[in-house]
Parts: C-alpha cells; structure tokens; sequence
C-alpha cells in the first residue's frame, strides 16, 4: 500500500513538472502593486533570510511553514521557534513570530506559526488638520498558519498549509484565507541532493470595511436639506502568489565539513521573476555560514529604480549545540541574518529554535 501511495506521488510530483512552463509565465511587472497582504512574502525567520528565502528544496522545520510546507515534516520529533526581524531599518517596523512543529506517527507532521507586525503608531491627519490631531492609531497585520506535511519513505514529502489573514485599524478591517502546497524530494547516497517546488498565497480575495469607509452628506435629491450617512465600498485585492522551484546539492568535503549549493527560481503573479543562488557551510553542523545572491529577471540598466526591494545580497550565521549529550535530538540553535534593501539600511533577523 505504502509503495502505491509512493508511486503516486511521484506521478504527482512529474504531472507538476510537466505543468511549469504554464505557471513560470505568471510574472507580470504591469501588475505590480495590484495585489494585496504584501507582508505574506515577508521572513520572520532568520535561518532562511540568510539564503533570501530561497531554501525552498531544503527548508525545514517551522520555517517551512513560509515558504516550503513539505519541508515541515524534516524533523525528528518536536520544535519549537521563536523570531525577531527589524524590517528595513529606518521604519521602525518589526516583525515577531512563533511556530510549534511536532512529529505524529512515524510520517505525519502537525505545525502551527503565528506572525505579527509592529509597525508602531501613526499620527492621524485630516483635511482640516494636516499637521495632526494629536491622536494616533496603530495598524494590525496579523497571521495564523496550520500546517500538516507527510513524508514517503524519507524521499518524498508534500505539505499543505492553510493560513489565516487579518488586517485592520481601529475602524477598517479585512479578513482572507490563503493556502500554501509544496513538495520536496531527496535522494542520493547520502541523501545530498534536493529538489523542491512550492505554490504560495491562492486563496480569497481580500477587502475592507468598517465605519472607517462611512461619511456624512447631504440629502441628494434636495427636497429636504439633512445629512445622511454613506457607506462606501472598498475594491477587492489578490493575495501576492508565488510559484518557488528550487534545487540544493551536499558536498562533504570531509565527514564534519558540509559545502551546500542552491539554486530558486521565483515567479511571481504580481511583479518580476527572480532567480537566486547562494551557500551553505556548516561545521559538524553545529556552526554555520550562509550567503545568497537574488537578482529580478528581465529589469533593465535604465529600469534599476523599479527593482524589488530585495535584490541583491543577504548573510547569515547560525549556532546550532546539543542540550543533552545522551539525546543528540535535544537541540538549541540561534540564528542570526542580514538582507541588503533599497532603500533603507537592510533588515536583520534573529531566531531561537529549540528542537526535542
């Protein structure tokens, strides 16, 4: 049985290959800035920010929750993640997040990640008063993802995440769902190379309402002069959604010396395509380094001011030590991440992982 279910999702896996020609064609930069809940592309987490985001062939653990979901079911038995990010420096935005990923059965993956922003309190102005009223109000971003992934014997894993959104201010709300599905394969000899594909934010469209779209006018018809309340409808918006193909290869340069090399292609529904690479070096993986490089497809020299806020280079390092020396599953880690932006000074990361 086991076996039949193996060969269908291989069968699966390559109908998904056979349809990217389709899908790869969905970058669009004419629809830039159409869409909606850009803060679904944003990383909490810092193992991840450090290679761009574009680990999705070896992704794991809670983080895959934000970009992989397959990869949810890579762990041995329980994890637990906190994340901290201080999105573009200079805008006092930050970014905090907490996952829970735990084994069921033998194949079976349960994960759950929570994220919010802080994006701090904003003066509000009117007409009459564009200098300020001397109140503020504050914007809540908020996001709650479960997520189930299973694994075939330790080749092949799918996942499937389904995410809740929320987005409001004190009078103005919207509400969406958005569903994440990836799968991840693994093979070779010591199970070195990686292959990985997954589809991001399809879902509901999304929009507001609330008194906060209400005024007051005067009666049209003018056969009586009083005012009357108008309520007006807001135009509905897409969720940002994203196709990521992504593929990974070990080299073990001695047994405690591990050289990763990664490739991602992203395209995007919404905006240009990207293509990233970048670099892993882990040390008795305990210690390690990260680089990446992410660049948009097709912006020209004379186009540069058009370009993503993250193009260019990103780095990380990471901490990863035994809690117990009989039990080499008890593990803590801490990670630490920078992506260069523009404008801005970058956005740093810092994640702590415990895993049981």
């Amino acid at each position: 049985m086991n076996k039949k279910i193996h060969n269908i999702f291989i069968s699966c896996l390559l109908l998904t290959i056979g349809l990217l020609p389709l899908q790869v064609q969905a970058g669009n930069p004419d629809r830039q800035g159409e869409a909606g809940a850009y803060e679904l592309l944003m990383n909490p987490w810092a193992r991840s920010a450090g290679l761009h985001t574009i680990s999705t062939s070896m992704i794991r653990g809670v983080e895959a929750l934000r970009l992989n979901p397959a990869g949810l079911g890579r762990i041995t038995s329980t994890e637990v993640l906190f994340g901290h990010a201080r999105y573009l420096e200079g805008t006092d935005i930050k970014m905090n997040a907490f996952g829970l990923a735990k084994k069921v059965g033998k194949n079976g993956t349960f994960g759950m990640s929570i994220m919010s922003l802080d994006i701090g309190e904003i003066p509000v102005t009117t007409t009459n008063q564009p200098e300020g009223t001397g109140a503020t109000f504050s914007p809540n971003f908020f996001h709650l993802a479960l997520s189930y992934a299973h694994t075939f014997e330790n080749k092949i894993s799918v996942g499937i995440t389904l995410r809740a959104i929320s987005e409001s201010i004190a009078d103005l709300s919207a509400f969406g769902l958005g569903i994440d599905a990836g799968v991840q394969y693994v093979t070779g000899e010591e199970e070195n190379f990686k292959f990985g594909i997954s589809l991001r934010n399809i879902g509901s469209r999304m929009s507001f309402g609330g008194q906060g779209l209400s005024f007051a006018t005067e009666n049209p018809d003018g056969t009586l002069v009083y005012d009357i309340t108008v309520s007006q409808r807001s135009a509905e918006f897409e969720l940002p959604s994203v196709l990521n193909i992504g593929m990974s290869y070990d080299f073990y340069v001695t047994p405690k010396n591990r050289l990763t090399v990664l490739g991602n292609f992203t395209s995007n529904s919404f905006a240009r395509d990207q293509l990233g690479a970048g670099v892993e070096y882990g040390l008795n993986e305990m210690f390690m380094l990260r680089a990446a490089y992410k660049l948009e497809v097709g912006l020209s020299a004379d186009r540069q001011a058009e370009k993503s806020v993250y193009s260019g280079l990103s780095a990380g390092i990471g901490l990863d030590v035994p809690l117990n020396k009989k039990e080499a599953n008890n593990r803590f880690g801490i990670d630490y991440a920078y992506r260069a932006t523009q404008p801005f000074s970058g956005t740093h990361n810092i994640s702590v992982r415990i895993s049981l």
